[in-house]
């Protein structure tokens, strides 16, 4: 989301606005799947820790990969995730290789009438990589705010899991450069609530914002879920920048 958060609008232009919202999100979804299905083999665990993982084969450089996660599994062992500071080797072998894209999501508290309502908000353009779990990471970072945590088994996998990912991700640095030609920025970020856990997400250049409160309050009275979803720059579409185009612009001068 970018700085014109609380843009002046009126509820009609909010119904239309997101309207084009969903579409374009729903463009830019199936079109990320489509190449994170084409990348599938690059974030099969056992490419990296081969048996451990769960490979039939061992691979170079697997001994290195998993005293690197290892080492990084300790980070996690004090509050909030509380983990055991034993790692058992056998936790690899549980992360799998079903990829899920989940949807950025976070929590805006809404004063009103004394009272805070809670509201979802979820990114039109912003996307998490992970492998499957039992928990999404909107759902574990309720969890660990809350006093009833989710059991420390699924808070250790769900650490473990992205710790594989992160070591995918940086076993290809070219996957970068790539995907920011495909006009998605791949980067590292840490989920509010998930202490310094690293989670891998794509982004499009397309920016987006949230009106006011009062007109969230409208939107989410209306439909009767506590939940928006921010609305795109329209006409920043029309500004979209083209990586390629600009570089040999710059070659050609």
């Amino acid at each position: 989301m970018n700085d014109t958060e609380n843009k002046p609008m009126t509820f009609s232009e909010v119904i239309e606005v997101r309207r084009k919202t969903e579409a374009v999100s729903k463009y830019l979804h199936e079109r990320l799947t489509g190449y994170i299905e084409t990348l599938r083999p690059l974030f099969v665990p056992d490419r990296y820790i081969g048996k451990l993982a769960g490979g039939k084969f061992d691979v170079q450089g697997s001994d290195r990969a998993f005293a690197e996660i290892q080492r990084k599994y300790r980070e996690f062992t004090a509050k909030p995730f509380d983990l055991s500071l034993e790692f058992d080797p056998h936790w690899l072998s549980l992360v799998g290789s079903r990829l899920d894209l989940q949807r950025w999501a976070y929590t805006h508290h809404i004063q009103t009438d004394g009272e805070t309502k809670a509201v979802t908000i979820t990114s039109p353009s912003r996307w998490i990589l992970t492998y499957r779990s039992n928990f999404t990471v909107v759902q574990m970072a309720d969890a660990m705010g809350s006093k009833e945590r989710a059991p420390i088994e699924l808070r250790r996998q769900f650490v473990v899991n992205a710790l594989v990912m992160q070591l995918a991700v940086t076993r290809n640095p070219g996957l970068g450069q790539l995907m920011d030609g495909l006009h998605y920025r791949l980067q590292s970020e840490v989920f509010p609530s998930l202490s310094k856990l690293p989670l891998v997400t794509f982004t499009s250049p397309l920016p987006s914002f949230r009106p006011s409160d009062d007109l969230i309050l409208e939107a989410t009275g209306f439909s009767g879920v506590p939940a928006f979803i921010e609305l795109l720059e329209i006409e920043a579409i029309r500004e979209l920048r083209d990586p390629l185009r600009e570089e040999i612009n710059k070659l050609i001068g």
